[in-house]
C-alpha cells in the first residue's frame, strides 16, 4: 500500500514539472499561428491590390491620387467599399502599401523599374502601361510576439510582396 502511495506522489510531481513546459509549447504554437494567419492575410491584400489595379483599363499607376488606386486600397483594408466596416487588420493604412512599376527591357530581357515618365510608364505623359506591378508595404508591417515571461519589445516586419502582370488595356 505504501508504494502504490509514492507513485502516485511521483506521478504528480512529474506533471506539476512537465505542465509548465507544455503551457509554452501550446502558447508558442498558437502565436505561431498567428504570425502565420497575419501574414496570409496581408499576403491576400496585396492580392487584392495587384488584380484589382492590374486589370482597371485607363489607369495611371503614376498619380498617386488616381481614384482607382485608391479604390484598390480601400478594398484591400476593408473588404469592401469606403461605406464597409472596420479595417481586416488595425494598424494599417492605405499609406503603407507600395506599388511598383516593372517593364521587361526588350534589349536585354531583362526586367526593370518602369519611371514615370513620357518614355516610361506615365500613360497622362504619353507612356505605355508597365508589364508587371508590384505591390508591397513600404516598411513591412510590425509584428511584436506575445509569449509569456518574454518581454518581447523588439517587433519584427513582415514582408510579403506581390507581383502580377498588367492586363486589362
Amino acid at each position: 500500500m505504501r508504494r502504490l502511495r509514492t507513485q502516485r506522489g511521483n506521478s504528480l510531481l512529474e506533471a506539476v514539472l512537465f505542465l509548465p513546459i507544455l503551457m509554452l509549447l501550446l502558447w508558442g504554437l498558437i502565436e505561431f499561428g498567428r504570425i502565420t494567419y497575419t501574414f496570409y492575410t496581408l499576403h491576400k491584400m496585396l492580392q487584392t491590390v495587384a488584380r484589382y489595379t492590374a486589370q482597371q483599363p485607363g489607369l495611371n499607376f503614376c498619380d498617386d491620387g488616381d481614384v482607382q488606386l485608391a479604390q484598390a486600397k480601400t478594398l484591400a483594408l476593408r473588404g469592401a467599399g469606403e461605406s464597409a466596416g472596420g479595417d481586416i487588420i488595425t494598424g494599417l493604412t492605405a499609406d503603407q502599401f507600395r506599388i511598383q512599376l516593372e517593364r521587361v527591357d526588350p534589349a536585354t530581357s531583362q526586367l526593370g523599374e518602369c519611371e514615370c515618365s513620357s518614355t516610361g510608364c506615365d500613360i497622362a505623359q504619353g507612356g505605355r502601361n508597365p508589364d508587371f506591378i508590384v505591390v508591397s508595404f513600404t516598411d513591412g508591417f510590425p509584428m511584436r510576439p506575445n509569449i509569456p515571461f518574454f518581454n518581447a519589445a523588439e517587433t519584427f516586419a513582415l514582408r510579403p510582396l506581390v507581383r502580377m502582370p498588367v492586363g486589362g488595356n
